[in-house]
């Protein structure tokens, strides 16, 4: 007789706690995953509940279904030779609007974008900040006040508007004063993000005493022995941070030696676990062995590539990444995890092929391996198919699924996959406010968020501009 309580009851539980940790904490299903596990394997008599929960906690739970993609595989742009037609192909009308979109010409496009970016940005600052300043509930930049901040910056950097460092230097300053206590330690849901961040505005506002206090205030920062090794709270998630700081600053803002450390703990970690399988590194959160960008070895994977490696460590992660492509699904998509080989169903940024293709993109970079560029296209396959989610953001929504063609077009030039990123925008710019307004689409529980909701895709349509040079947030350097 198996023990345990129903699934029906543990399942009320937990969606009580993840409500609960949401509310105080600013997570989100990424986030509160580890939180509500953690929390509930800390409670007494766990062995009770644990095979529900380990049934109900899996990914799919949290699948979001896809809209079918009605957009033609491509549409070539428009190039009107008079002016009365230079206005029909710039006049969109309700019946037509995605088609007009599709083939209007870039400048005009990305003038659209760039204004539906910065009102959706002077939006975003107004909930998230207010005329003079809030509390800060939750300063990460996964969803909490940094996501803001963080957009301010791209907006400088692409509008050149100092209204908006100074912004978002002010959000820092009280993002630094929430998380001085705080025990997470990475770019996307801990300090080093507040610290890095401030770092770098300070350095473009020219602002030297600011720059200062940042360095030092990322040097206090202390990796606890029990840290895991993935991205969003896990030392990779660091190691991102001082990757941030070198690009901005200048090699050597954080040394080489200091993060090879990091980096040696990590290599020994994913070996430990990897002797114990067949493949080279493998590495666990919260017991469970992740593929995904957010928790599991495509994240992990994606950060290893772009610090100093020794010639043996590179060998393991071409063979970890070979080992994943090997054992894909028929699909083309990939598995959530280890553990859960059967189920081809989440098409995220976070699980599944869109964070694995940005993962194989920059493998096909440092390694040269057209098994790794044919891969990474055929991931791209199963977003244009299959990525077109129900959802807004760029963790597990259609913003971060575009980035996978952007990616691919500066990795290839095909402007296949230009147009491809250009659709998933143009169907967001068309369509995302009216279908989240009709619950056809689901906003995010932190509808402002970079990672969860409309910040996510006003930095997406500010990208757009020049998609030559655009970075899906915080993982792509």
């Amino acid at each position: 007789m198996q023990h345990g309580f129903p699934d029906m009851l543990v399942s009320f539980y937990v969606k009580f706690l993840m409500s609960w940790l949401a509310n105080q904490r600013g997570d989100d299903e990424c986030q509160n995953k580890g939180s509500t596990v953690g929390t509930l394997l800390s409670l007494p008599h766990r062995s009770f509940f644990q095979p529900a929960l380990s049934r109900i906690l899996r990914p799919e739970v949290m699948a979001d279904r896809f809209f079918p993609n009605p957009m033609p595989e491509f549409v070539p742009e428009t190039t009107p030779s008079t002016p009365q037609e230079q206005q029909e192909a710039l006049t969109v009308g309700d019946g037509d609007s995605l088609m007009k979109l599709l083939a209007m010409p870039h400048t005009p496009l990305s003038e659209r974008l760039k204004r539906a970016a910065l009102d959706l940005k002077e939006t975003i600052v107004i909930e998230t900040w207010g005329v003079s300043g809030q509390h800060v509930r939750d300063f990460t930049l996964y969803c909490g006040l940094l996501g803001t901040a963080f957009l301010l910056f791209k907006s400088h950097q692409v509008t050149r508007n100092t209204n908006d460092l100074t912004l978002c230097s002010q959000i820092v300053k009280a993002c630094d004063a929430a998380s001085v206590r705080s025990r997470d330690v990475t770019f996307i849901c801990g300090r080093a993000g507040v610290c890095a961040l401030g770092a770098v505005a300070a350095k473009h506002a020219g602002d030297d005493d600011s720059l200062r206090y940042y360095l030092v205030q990322f040097q206090k920062i202390k990796l606890p022995k029990d840290l895991p090794d993935e991205l969003l709270y896990g030392r990779v998630g660091f190691l991102w941070a001082c990757l941030f700081l070198n690009k901005h600053l200048g090699q050597g803002a954080v040394p080489s030696n200091y993060t090879a450390m990091v980096v040696d703990e990590v290599i020994k970690n994913g070996r430990a676990l990897g002797r114990k399988g067949r493949c080279p590194l493998m590495f666990e959160w919260y017991g469970e062995k992740y593929w995904g960008a957010a928790h599991g070895l495509a994240g992990i994977m994606h950060v290893l590539m772009d610090m100093e490696l020794k010639p043996d460590e590179l060998e393991d992660i071409r063979e970890t990444l070979k080992y994943m492509i090997h054992n894909r699904f028929s699909s083309g998509n990939y598995p959530a995890s280890e553990e859960d080989r059967k189920r081809d169903i989440l098409v995220h940024w976070c699980h599944g092929a869109p964070g694995m293709a940005l993962t194989l993109v920059k493998a096909a970079k440092v390694f040269g391996d057209k098994e790794f560029l044919d891969a990474a296209m055929e991931a791209g396959e199963v977003v244009w198919n299959r990525g077109l989610l129900k959802r807004v953001g760029i963790c597990h929504g259609i913003s971060g699924n575009a980035y996978v063609f952007l990616s691919l077009y500066q990795l290839t030039g095909n402007v296949k996959y230009l147009y491809r990123a250009k659709a998933f925008a143009c169907f967001l710019l068309d369509r995302a406010h009216k279908l989240i307004s009709g619950g056809e689409m689901h906003g995010g529980d932190r509808p402002y968020s970079l990672f969860e909701g409309v910040g996510g895709m006003a930095y997406l349509f500010l990208d757009m501009i020049d998609p030559s040079e655009s970075k899906f947030p915080a993982y792509e350097i």
